[in-house]
């Protein structure tokens, strides 16, 4: 892998991280429970590209396969929450 391409996926996985701790934060201090709900979900998203982008640098197959499963418990948690505040909310 060239250096190019290595200091590029190391400077997307720092941007993830960083946008990482924001959604957290958001977690912690969203003003209502579709805020925290959406900033939870993002949390997913962006630690599948996280562990995209390991599996990129460490030249590791079990980072992709990881991120799968954790994508599919991420679409199934989401629409659970949903449903939940869908039914609380009536």
């Amino acid at each position: 892998m060239s250096n190019l391409l290595n200091s590029i996926l190391w400077l997307a996985l720092a941007i993830h991280l960083g946008l990482i701790v924001a959604c957290v934060w958001r977690v912690w201090r969203g003003d209502n429970i579709v805020d925290r709900l959406t900033s939870a979900d993002v949390i997913g998203t962006l630690v599948l590209g996280v562990l995209i982008l390991m599996a990129m640098l460490l030249k590791d197959h079990i980072f992709i396969e990881l991120a799968l499963s954790l994508a599919i418990l991420g679409f199934i948690g989401t629409v659970a929450l949903s449903r939940y505040i869908a039914v609380s909310a009536k």
